[in-house]
């Protein structure tokens, strides 16, 4: 079968199963065009990857490359902030090295209501105590990625503060968007941070103006 073939398979079954979405028959069937030794039922999903190791090699990706950024993190700019309205430098970094803590949350509970002060803002010590606490975190974020069953996907999941919403939505939505989106999110505003304090800004999806990834 087409590595193609397999990877649309894939996503046509990821949203169908994890968001309730109904794709239209003629878009599922050319979706499944060209894989003729699967048979797809909605009563039946045997023999299917889990929608967690699908997501799990994106998150290895992340975490990687986010790592990466937290290790370039200068020391003794801990208030540098590219305008007045930008968080500083002290605060965005442990931020993005909490995030994966979050990712925890989103993955094993109903709801976080941050007003209940569940979470303890890092301090920014040194470049590796924040790579450490952010490997800490993702370890615990990818075991609880892996031990996600197909059917919690579509359970709701909330974010609010003092009851007020923030995001409501099923948990996958809860996951990508709040969480990993975040993390990308914060990370690229982290490389912005490196830049003009002249540190190296590491590859992403691509080679970057300091690691040319060798082209």
């Amino acid at each position: 079968m087409p590595d193609v073939g397999f990877h649309q398979y894939l996503s046509w079954h990821l949203l169908t199963r994890a968001f309730g979405i109904i794709i239209p028959c003629s878009y599922g069937t050319q979706l499944r065009a060209g894989i003729s030794n699967i048979e797809v039922t909605a009563e039946s999903s045997e023999g299917i990857m889990p929608i967690s190791d699908f997501l799990l090699p994106e998150l290895d990706h992340e975490i990687k490359k986010t790592r990466t950024a937290l290790e370039r993190v200068p020391l003794g700019k801990k208030d540098f902030a590219p305008h007045a309205k930008s968080m500083p430098l002290g605060k965005l970094a442990p931020h993005v090295a909490q995030l994966p803590n979050f990712g925890v949350t989103v993955l094993t509970t109903p709801e976080l209501d941050f007003s209940k002060g569940s979470i303890t803002p890092l301090p920014f010590e040194s470049p590796a105590q924040l790579v450490k606490a952010f490997d800490e975190g993702a370890a615990k974020v990818r075991a609880a990625l892996q031990a996600t069953p197909d059917n919690a996907w579509q359970e709701n999941w909330k974010l609010s503060f003092q009851g007020k919403s923030i995001f409501e939505g099923p948990r996958f939505l809860a996951y990508r968007e709040m969480f990993l989106n975040h993390l990308v999110h914060h990370r690229a505003q982290l490389g912005v941070y490196l830049r003009l304090n002249d540190e190296p800004v590491p590859a992403t999806y691509g080679p970057s103006a300091d690691d040319r990834m060798g082209f």
